[in-house]
């Protein structure tokens, strides 16, 4: 009898002794930073928000504004040598892209010296162009700041340990240092999220834009080498 109550304050104390896995959500993980931490995760998650929208607007636009006939510059130069000027202008009204544009401004200044005309298109280009990269801007600046905000998160929760430690009373206790840790840690991972996120978001339609100018001005150059054909 006496072993076997033995045996059983035994397993009594395994049991008891035995440590339970503890789980961390991530809402949980947040919360825990202090009001600090929930305001810094905030932030970058609306500057998420942000990107991702200016992203996607993007994306479409470019999208749109790269599809262009392939008959189209034949069209063109088949009018021109025809003297068909305002059916080539209506074609290009047609269209409405960036490509269709920078031609219907060379073709309002023909009959004026080819370089009066490729200035006109280059001045034309530059408008195409700036707003293709409507907003591109704030993307780029997302992916620098976000990181920054994140590390002043992780500075604000050091300095929150550094204060806990500094008033515990000569004794270190984890769960005081907890909250200090959580804000320094999350904001962190949060603020290289959201950066690594915008900063592939912004390469990218720098991408897509650069095709769809080097399309500017290849038709461009075209309709130039058209124009100084001899008759």
């Amino acid at each position: 009898m006496l072993l076997l109550s033995s045996i059983q304050n035994e397993t009594e104390v395994l049991t008891d002794g035995e440590q339970v896995e503890k789980t961390l959500s991530i809402i949980e993980l947040i919360s825990s930073g202090g009001t600090s931490g929930i305001v810094i995760i905030l932030i970058l998650f609306l500057l998420l928000i942000v990107a991702t929208y200016i992203y996607f607007e993007r994306i479409f636009a470019i999208k749109a504004a790269s599809k262009v006939d392939s008959n189209f510059m034949n069209q063109i130069k088949d009018h021109v040598s025809n003297g068909k000027i305002d059916s080539a202008h209506m074609l290009c009204a047609q269209q409405n892209s960036p490509v269709s544009r920078l031609i219907a401004k060379g073709i309002t200044r023909i009959g004026k010296p080819l370089e009066d005309i490729n200035t006109a298109i280059e001045n034309a280009g530059r408008l195409e162009i700036y707003s293709l990269e409507k907003n591109v801007s704030v993307l780029a600046t997302i992916s620098g700041v976000a990181p920054m905000i994140g590390f002043l998160g992780t500075v604000v929760g050091m300095i929150l340990s550094i204060f806990e430690l500094a008033n515990a009373g000569g004794t270190i206790q984890m769960d005081v240092l907890a909250s200090g840790l959580y804000t320094a840690m999350t904001t962190t991972v949060g603020g290289l999220i959201v950066g690594i996120i915008a900063y592939v978001a912004y390469n990218h339609i720098v991408v897509k834009t650069n095709k769809v100018v080097y399309q500017m001005e290849a038709n461009s150059v075209e309709f130039l080498d058209h124009l100084n054909e001899p008759i």
